[in-house]
């Protein structure tokens, strides 16, 4: 302060009555000296210092708390919401930190999403009511994974890297004082709090790639306990812990019941379309279950799917209605715990003859032209997926929305709602018709109007698009007609007998009888072009070496 200066400089030659006194001063003369006081006059520098240091002294009590004096619009006051300082260190005690920690613990006036910022700043006073915040969390006897989801309940922990490494900090500070027996140091606890943040990002976030294991979990952990290393059995517990339930954030709960609650306004339009949201019904008819190996191929719109999704797992599925279910325990069937379902509506299930890697896959296309491979234990249950899947397709998937249009002319799919069709089978059979008639008109003409080899590439593109598109969805209606034209003549509720009828229909040699057609002249080959042996060469068989001749010499050869 301006005081201290002047008492650095008592035994100096200070001028006499000068413009320095009320620098001096400047703490309290304008609070505590009269205003008409005789500058000119000369007094000596000890006695200005002596009443600065006086009048300084006199503005506290000898309690500790500021006095009541009158405020003057000279004196500057910090801003006060909510009747307290703010957490940046302009002002404040002990005492008001206690009080400002109560109110945020209790929510008293404030939001969960408002509570971090008076506990991530980097100054004493924010130091002091995160103290106090954690002091009315009791952490004695808990693990270290259920004081942390506690903790991390209570408020919503948000700001940057730093700002949150300095809350979790404090909360490594009063775990150790609830459980000092535990681990070592704060500083331990910190660490191993900071493992946890990041074992479960990798476990339940959207990374790509394989997850941390167990193993991976210790190793990264050795010698990180103040030079030692953690107990194995504790390590092992807090990363099954993590793995088994992931750490939950709190939520504000205005926002979660923004939410829940419908709204009518074109952002939440745009989030849900009702069309082409998936539905779930409780009551829908199962018409076939068993254990599938199931694999991501392509993404919506035939994008390939990354190298880290593209893994076979195990589930044991169930189609129920029109949606697959994935389960990893065969006895809990609860819908609510599936992984990942998909909706089979305008979908095409057929046998993956390209994929030879593995037996009896077929490929399922669905109307996002999401695709995914399936591998059946038998080639008949793969057979039994493929004609249920597409029977049930064909029986329930509703007619199709025009497509969308644009000022560009740029091919655009038609919308396939999600919504279940209410119509007979006789209906649907005759709507299938007109579709694949109306889709095979279209790509005839389609393949008449071929466009300019000298055109725009993006020409190109949009053409090849349209005309695979197109060949797709006349497949995709043959299939439905087929199928529903045997399921009108057998007459029977019983999809086994279906299934018999429907092979008998098809020829009992063909290995997928919803999708293939028998050839009516014995010339045509219908078992298909016979297979390449393939030889094995040798190395120098395999590289051919070409003579490079010179342009200016080829006459003389």
């Amino acid at each position: 302060m301006d005081y201290m200066r002047a008492v650095s400089n008592v035994g100096g030659k200070v001028p006499l009555g000068t413009m320095a006194a009320p620098e001096m001063m400047a703490p309290c003369s304008y609070n505590c000296i009269p205003p008409r006081w005789p500058w000119p006059v000369p007094v000596p520098a000890l006695l200005l210092t002596s009443v600065c240091l006086f009048l300084c002294s006199c503005t506290e009590d000898p309690t500790g708390e500021p006095s009541r004096m009158e405020e003057t619009p000279h004196a500057k006051k910090p801003a006060e919401p909510n009747g307290f300082v703010l957490a940046n260190g302009t002002s404040g005690d002990q005492a008001a930190a206690q009080r400002l920690a109560a109110r945020l613990y209790h929510l008293d006036g404030f939001k969960r999403t408002q509570v971090a910022s008076f506990l991530r700043k980097n100054n004493q006073f924010s130091q002091m009511v995160a103290e106090a915040y954690l002091s009315f969390f009791q952490f004695t006897g808990l693990t270290l994974d259920q004081a942390l989801r506690l903790f991390l309940k209570a408020f919503v922990l948000t700001g940057e890297t730093q700002e949150r490494e300095r809350i979790l900090r404090h909360f490594s500070q009063r775990y150790h004082s609830c459980n000092p027996e535990t681990f070592l140091t704060p500083d331990a606890v910190h660490t191993l709090i900071c493992a946890i943040m990041l074992l479960n990002t990798d476990l339940h976030g959207q990374n790509i790639g394989r997850s941390m294991t167990c193993q991976a979990f210790l190793a990264n952990l050795e010698g990180m306990n103040d030079g030692s290393n953690f107990p194995k059995e504790q390590l092992k517990a807090l990363y099954y812990s993590i793995r088994n339930e992931k750490l939950e954030w709190a939520a504000d709960e205005e926002e979660i019941s923004s939410t829940l609650r419908p709204q009518a306004t074109g952002s939440f339009r745009k989030k849900s379309n009702p069309f082409l949201t998936l539905s779930h019904d409780p009551g829908a008819k199962v018409y076939h279950q068993g254990f599938l190996t199931r694999k991501v191929h392509a993404e919506a719109d035939g994008k390939k799917a990354p190298w880290g999704k593209r893994g076979w797992k195990t589930f044991h599925t169930v189609l129920k209605g029109m949606v697959l279910y994935f389960f990893k325990d065969e006895n809990r069937l609860d819908t609510l715990s599936s992984e990942e379902p998909i909706g089979v509506h305008h979908a095409l299930a057929e046998r993956a003859s390209k994929y030879t890697k593995r037996p009896n896959v077929f490929r399922l296309q669905t109307a996002d032209w999401h695709v995914f491979l399936f591998q059946a234990t038998t080639p008949e249950e793969m057979n039994s997926w493929i004609s249920r899947i597409n029977l049930v397709a064909a029986m329930f998937s509703s007619p199709p929305f025009p497509a969308a249009v644009g000022s560009q002319r740029k091919f655009v799919r038609p919308i396939l709602p999600t919504a279940t069709c209410k119509n007979s089978l006789e209906d649907q059979h005759m709507a299938h018709e007109d579709w694949m008639d109306k889709v095979s008109d279209e790509l005839l003409e389609h393949q008449r109007n071929l466009p300019d080899k000298r055109g725009r590439s993006r020409d190109l593109e949009e053409y090849q698009l349209k005309k695979e598109y197109l060949l797709y969805e006349k497949r995709r209606y043959e299939t439905y007609v087929r199928l529903l034209e045997v399921k009108l003549n057998s007459g029977t509720d019983d999809l086994d007998q279906w299934e018999v009828q429907l092979k008998e229909a098809s020829g009992a040699d063909d290995e997928n009888p919803s999708l293939k057609k028998s050839h009516s002249s014995p010339s045509l080959n219908a078992d298909g072009p016979p297979t390449d042996i393939k030889v094995k060469r040798n190395i120098s068989e395999r590289r051919t070496v070409r003579k490079i001749i010179p342009r200016r010499n080829k006459h003389l050869l």
